[in-house]
């Protein structure tokens, strides 16, 4: 709310239409952040197994996955059908699983449990989509978006220090 020159809260109040506008601006850009997939939300290899109808649930905090290795293995094709994971590309395509299976999974955490560069750049950028859309002040919009590109930069040197990515990678 500072960046667009509101008032800070002391505490949340829904019934102010602004606030929760405000509010659904850093959830959607919470999870459009972090569906890019970065080191800090993102899983190699794990194992998932189907449950007692042979179902593979996938938890609502899931916002990727796919099948370990599947860069070499096409036979594949995994979706979320049902909140289940399903195969269409099966001889029949189904939701049933005799075995577990191995994913590549993209998390989604609560803005607490960020990264602070990440918080910082959630916060830049959803600060950026609330001022385009509620001040008609081109100026502020301009300054915001390069303190959004300088807080993407820092979130960029994070992955590559914690990331330990090599040409190899």
């Amino acid at each position: 709310l500072g960046a667009i020159g509101q008032s800070p809260l002391t505490e949340l109040n829904y019934t102010n239409p602004e606030v929760g506008f405000i509010f659904n601006i850093l959830t959607e850009v919470n999870k459009d952040v972090q569906n890019e997939g970065w080191i800090f939300n993102t899983e190699y290899k794990v194992e998932v197994s189907p449950d007692s109808n042979k179902h593979i649930v996938i938890p609502a905090n899931v916002l990727k996955y796919d099948k370990n290795g599947d860069h070499h293995d096409r036979r594949t094709n995994f979706v979320r059908r049902a909140g289940n994971l399903y195969d269409t590309l099966a001889a029949v395509p189904k939701d049933e699983f005799d075995d577990s299976v191995f994913l590549d999974i993209v998390w989604l955490f609560p803005f607490t449990q960020l990264p602070s560069a990440f918080q910082r750049y959630v916060i830049a950028r959803a600060s950026v989509r609330a001022a385009t859309q509620l001040v008609s002040n081109p100026q502020l919009v301009q300054l915001l978006q390069t303190q959004e590109a300088q807080a993407r930069a820092t979130c960029m040197e994070y992955e590559c220090q914690q990331g330990d990515h090599s040409f190899m990678g």
